[in-house]
């Protein structure tokens, strides 16, 4: 399937209106799920309690500081039910029904789907779980390619503009500008 337009929220959406199932996956290419997290995804499904759920990852590689900034967020999707963008599952209605990714996002998509998946689980007695037992290996690839200072500088740009800068795709050059 080929979304011509280079938005990562409009190729999620696209895969997600093409999908018959009842419940979607999002993995990001660079990621490596192992067969005890898809075994830990239809334990959740079958519980019936959740609507959506995320795993925690893990960085493929040894660089420390990449490797503490995969804890933070780790702390931070555990407490706060945000899914990180590259392994995201997710009832298909529910998808539908809030309308999938916000188009207006070049980055942090996830995050924006991620606080409305709270309040329709919420609303539906039901909860979004991040799973743990078995981390998502996901590629260090950005890290490597962009500069610890690249990566400061986009998000105090963000922070400083209040998120506007989310919604620029020239903003968000590190998913965008086509470095590889």
């Amino acid at each position: 399937m080929f979304e011509p337009v280079n938005q990562i929220g409009r190729a999620r959406n696209r895969g997600a209106e093409a999908a018959t199932g009842d419940w979607l996956v999002f993995i990001d290419a660079d990621s490596f799920p192992s067969a005890g997290l898809f075994a830990d995804v239809i334990e959740a499904i079958e519980s019936g309690t959740c609507i959506a759920g995320g795993s925690t990852v893990k960085m493929g590689g040894g660089r420390k500081a990449v490797q503490f900034v995969a804890g933070l967020w780790n702390l931070i999707s555990r407490t706060s039910r945000l899914l990180a963008g590259s392994f995201i599952f997710c009832q298909t209605s529910v998808f539908r029904e809030l309308g999938g990714f916000n188009l207006e996002l070049f980055a942090s998509e996830e995050i924006d789907l991620s606080r409305r998946l709270k309040k329709a689980a919420r609303k539906a007695g039901k909860r979004i779980v991040i799973l743990t037992r078995h981390p998502l290996v996901t590629s260090e690839r950005k890290t490597q390619l962009y500069s610890d200072w690249e990566h400061l500088r986009f998000l105090l740009k963000t922070v400083f503009g209040l998120g506007r800068t989310l919604k620029s795709a020239e903003a968000c050059h590190i998913w965008y500008d086509g470095r590889r």
